[in-house]
């Protein structure tokens, strides 16, 4: 059997036990293991403690556990609630208001967690139930709090960036700046189409109770702190790492303890916040870890196969496709892959064949991770069998059911499809920041 054929079967077996519902890991890691065996006898052996020892040895990976533990201590100690105030009280006044101010959240909330799951999770707590006893459209608010959760994977500090950037071998800070424009033109566009449908249509969005806007001026001033904090705590954390003050790692560790000590100050912080954010972040670090030490196994046997060149000849040469032909088709792969994958199962997944792939056709890696997470977002947001989907439909309340959620992101789906078409179109849309930071 040709070297093509046994990385093909790979590929092949691994999401063929993805697809019977086994763990990421452990279908690749099988997988792996399985073929690193049958290749080179006791001598496979070694790949699994290498990818181990590379593991250890990647420093960064200690920022993964502080980034999830500054978001949970904000979102257990409920400052996000005071987030969600602040917009209620002076986006109200207009038709869709509080929509708007939702996605205005989830940016914030972004900023301070860098997890989209988490972002989801504060949106359908908090948003949804307060748009829904205001008479908001279910489909319309469905939609938003979906839309606004993929915020949390590009805007910085994305985890899934830090995967990225440790997999692709990239600069954090560089990802970090290049997903910040293209996250903000996506949160504008989301704001700009709930500004016009209801417009359009007022009964999707209404305004407040004229009592419930009769707040002071003084008072609204007030609520704008709650809006300062995470912009302090995110300032507190990038400034300094921008700068070259700070190490990526001191700088989340910074930011770990600027919400700890934020927590605390605002007088929200008791046992049961600090050990559920502990366990928590316990929980997703270890996930991530067994996942990506998977991946680098994964990684090392198709390196040795030759399996990357191989499928550059197979598209440049044999098919005779472009370069931009070959990146779109590697786009469309991971539609397919996000009906059953989230984001960081599909990045472990295809890394070793795409990072370099890309790399090869003559493409900018830090570019290339902004529309993979624009992609993998679009991905699992995409009926039937959108990752997103169902678990909108797990924290949505019962009356909302799975055909309203389908029928709700179709149009933020399309409005994410025009941003990926922009930055795909025009790359200084996500370089032009970085370029500008740290020079060409």
């Amino acid at each position: 059997m040709s070297y093509e054929m046994i990385a093909a079967a790979m590929f092949g077996s691994m999401m063929l036990m993805l697809m019977t519902g086994q763990r990421v890991f452990a279908a690749i890691g099988a997988v792996a293991a399985a073929a690193a065996l049958a290749l080179w006898g006791t001598g496979g052996s070694d790949i699994p403690f290498s990818a181990a020892m590379k593991l250890m040895n990647w420093y960064p990976l200690l920022t993964l556990p502080m980034f999830i533990f500054m978001g949970y201590i904000l979102s257990e100690s409920k400052i996000a609630d005071d987030l969600y105030r602040m917009f209620h009280v002076w986006m109200g006044p207009i038709h869709g208001g509080l929509a708007i101010g939702t996605i205005g959240l989830m940016v914030l909330v972004s900023a301070m967690n860098g997890l989209s799951v988490a972002g989801m999770a504060i949106g359908a707590t908090i948003a949804l139930p307060e748009l829904l006893r205001r008479g908001y459209d279910k489909k319309m608010v469905t939609g938003v709090i979906q839309a606004g959760s993929s915020l949390g994977i590009l805007v910085p500090p994305s985890v899934v960036l830090v995967l990225y950037a440790m997999i692709a071998r990239q600069p954090v800070g560089q990802l970090w700046l290049a997903g910040v424009i293209p996250g903000l033109i996506m949160a504008t566009m989301f704001i700009l189409y709930i500004a016009i449908r209801c417009r359009l249509q007022p009964d999707l969005g209404p305004v407040l109770p004229k009592e419930e806007r009769n707040v002071s001026t003084a008072e609204k001033l007030r609520l704008l702190r709650a809006g300062i904090l995470p912009i302090v705590i995110f300032a507190v954390m990038m400034i300094p790492f921008i700068n070259g003050w700070t190490s990526l790692v001191e700088s989340s560790a910074v930011g770990a303890m600027a919400a700890l000590l934020a927590a605390i100050i605002k007088r929200r912080m008791n046992r049961e916040v600090f050990e559920n954010s502990v366990r928590q972040t316990l929980g997703i670090t270890c996930m991530f870890m067994w996942i990506i030490l998977a991946a680098l196994g994964f990684g090392a046997v198709f390196d040795g196969l030759g399996a990357v060149q191989a499928i550059e000849n197979l598209f440049t040469e044999q098919m005779g496709l472009s370069p931009w032909m070959i990146l779109i088709l590697m786009q469309l792969s991971f539609l397919v892959m996000g009906t059953f994958l989230d984001d960081t199962a599909m990045l472990v997944i295809v890394a070793p064949l795409y990072v370099p792939l890309v790399q090869a056709l003559g493409f900018d890696l830090i570019w290339y991770g902004v529309l993979y997470t624009i992609t993998t977002q679009i991905a699992y947001m995409t009926p039937p069998f959108g990752y997103n989907l169902f678990l909108m439909r797990a924290m949505a309340p019962p009356e909302i059911t799975l055909r309203d959620i389908y029928g709700s992101i179709l149009p933020f789906v399309c409005v994410m499809v025009l941003a990926l078409a922009l930055i795909m179109a025009f790359p200084q849309i996500a370089l032009w920041l970085p370029e500008t930071v740290y020079g060409k």
